[in-house]
């Protein structure tokens, strides 16, 4: 098993992605969580559905949104150009769209934080592209979530 390095949950291996914070994950990640920090906010839940299984939806606070805007510069858009010419994943622009992906979520996860929220359902990721910058938009329903009580 490996932890995620941004939020500390623990990972099958061979994972890419955090599937609690959507955080990219190296091949390098430890096989010990990280140690916490003392000023990290208890981490958001965020789910693409619009509900979470074993957890009841207490509270509604409402809309939340993450937004972030992205360009390459000079050397970047070199080195796709180059990447392009003999074709394949064009690496550069990968990375970029994955850094603008993960601070769109955590942008919409500060937010429901701000509001008091403990979980993000429903999210629903946008991209558009405007001129040489694209656009990478979070968007999900700010709750409070708290454990179903077993029957």
């Amino acid at each position: 098993m490996v932890f995620c390095q941004k939020c500390g949950a623990q990972l099958p291996e061979g994972t890419k992605f955090c599937t609690n914070c959507g955080a990219v994950v190296s091949n390098q990640s430890p096989s010990t969580p990280p140690p916490p920090t003392q000023s990290s906010l208890p981490d958001v839940l965020v789910a693409t559905t619009p509900t979470i299984s074993g957890y009841r939806i207490k509270r509604i606070f409402g809309v939340v949104t993450g937004l972030t805007a992205r360009t390459r510069g000079v050397g970047g858009k070199f080195v796709a150009g180059i990447q392009s010419m003999v074709g394949g994943e064009v690496s550069a622009f990968t990375y970029e769209i994955e850094k603008a992906r993960d601070e769109a979520i955590q942008r919409m996860k500060e937010q429901a934080q701000k509001m008091g929220a403990n979980a993000v359902i429903g999210l629903d990721m946008e991209s558009s592209d405007l001129l040489s910058v694209i656009v990478i938009t979070a968007t999900g329903t700010a709750v409070v979530i708290e454990p179903e009580q077993p029957t």
